[in-house]
């Protein structure tokens, strides 16, 4: 097991530190503290790349259909059709 690059023995060793430090009644209270901002942190991490997916799609769109309308106007100026040319002619 291995959470933020700590193993097993590291996580051990912290809660071993934890416990001395605040003392076996505060321990839950703390756990449920740290779970509580790591899911917040999770879910604003979510929130965030959802946001930056709709963006970059929608940028996608955007250049997609640039690209199209070039491409109409690109073709519309290449070879003008023959009622074009006659009527340019008389």
């Amino acid at each position: 097991m291995n959470i933020f690059g700590i193993g097993l023995p590291e996580m051990m060793v912290i809660l071993v530190v934890a416990l001395l430090i605040f003392g076996p009644k505060k321990l839950p209270e703390i756990g449920r503290s740290l779970a509580k901002t790591l899911r917040s942190f999770q879910e604003a991490s979510n929130e965030f790349q959802n946001e930056f997916k709709k963006e970059a799609e929608q940028i996608k769109e955007t250049i997609q259909t640039s690209a199209e309308i070039d491409h109409k106007q690109d073709t519309k100026h290449i070879e003008p059709t023959k009622t074009e040319q006659e009527h340019k002619q008389g």
